[in-house]
């Protein structure tokens, strides 16, 4: 079991890893692409709101500074966060350096997967 989770744990981070570098490759950025990187952004950094300068190569984002505070499930108007403005040498490495490694990302990364590249990546049942 243990060997199973650890071949689904490289196999899910190596096909997100694939998926970012795609979307970092192309010329133009699509919606998709923009919209993933996002994402990424926003599971890393537990940020409320995030917008990519890629000319500039910056990042700004409000980041959360409370959990207890955020319901996903309702419009939070008075959610207690700080600004945060990045620069990033090189996109797609910026991206990867994201990932995380435990239980609830490689969730989400495998809901990305299927989204964004329609790859099913089955999570074992614990």
């Amino acid at each position: 079991m243990v060997m199973e989770t650890s071949r689904l744990t490289t196999r899910i981070l190596t096909e997100t890893e694939k998926l970012i570098a795609e979307s970092c490759a192309s010329n133009t950025l699509d919606e998709k692409s923009i919209a993933l990187h996002k994402l990424i952004i926003k599971k890393h950094y537990n940020a409320a709101d995030v917008a990519i300068d890629y000319e500039r190569q910056r990042i700004k984002m409000d980041v959360i500074i409370s959990e207890e505070d955020y319901d996903p499930k309702t419009v939070n108007l008075a959610l207690a966060t700080v600004p945060v403005n990045m620069f990033f040498k090189n996109l797609c490495d910026f991206l990867k350096s994201c990932l995380e490694k435990d239980v609830k990302s490689l969730a989400f990364y495998a809901r990305i997967l299927m989204q964004y590249a329609n790859k099913n990546v089955a999570l074992p049942s614990f």
